[in-house]
């Protein structure tokens, strides 16, 4: 029991670290190729890589034990660190919520989605592929909506529909084309599956 909730603590040490970064970046706005996206876009989707590989090694329980333990620390520590970079703490508090609303949501449905899918198909590409992309719309819509949407930061409230929908793109073809390979990497370097 003791490994356990070692392997709990670093995942959810992990996932604050994750959590605070990308909620340190999401309110930097960013022109690539056209698309509007905010810096988050490099660090977020981290957080699915690491949820389906800790389902898929050590079950759905230790994975949304996970979750419930990282969630109060990432949302304090994200509200902080927004508030020390200038921010309005009305608007570091929304940033907290959107992200405790996104997290909370996105991860828990990634965490049962990916299971179901992973006991129905015998694809090892099939789960993490379906879960990246309902995760990414989930969360992403979720966050955006509750964070930008009438926010005091005028830019992001202009365009949060089009920044979150460049960043759902972006992310799933992140997902695919770069994660989906390292997971199927990693799955197959720890003797996971045969590829």
């Amino acid at each position: 029991m003791l490994g356990c909730d070692v392997k709990v603590f670093h995942l959810a040490l992990l996932h604050i670290i994750i959590i605070t970064v990308s909620n340190a970046l999401v309110h930097i706005p960013l022109d690539l190729w056209g698309m509007k996206l905010t810096w988050a876009a490099f660090t977020y989707p981290f957080i699915v890589v690491i949820t389906d590989l800790t389902v898929r090694t050590l079950g759905k329980d230790i994975a949304s034990k996970t979750i419930y333990r990282a969630f109060p620390y990432a949302i304090i520590v994200s509200i902080f660190v927004v508030y020390l970079e200038g921010m309005s703490f009305y608007f570091a508090l929304r940033i907290g919520l959107a992200s405790a609303c996104a997290y909370g949501i996105g991860t828990l449905i990634d965490v049962h989605v990916f299971q179901k899918i992973r006991e129905r198909c015998d694809a090892w590409w099939v789960a993490p592929m379906l879960s990246t992309i309902i995760a990414n719309v989930i969360d992403t819509y979720t966050f955006f909506i509750v964070a930008f949407r009438g926010s005091e930061n005028i830019f992001m409230a202009t365009h949060w529909v089009e920044m979150a929908t460049s960043l759902v793109i972006y992310k799933i073809g992140i997902g695919i084309i770069l994660f989906l390979p390292v997971y199927g990497y990693m799955l197959k370097r720890f003797r996971l599956i045969n590829i």
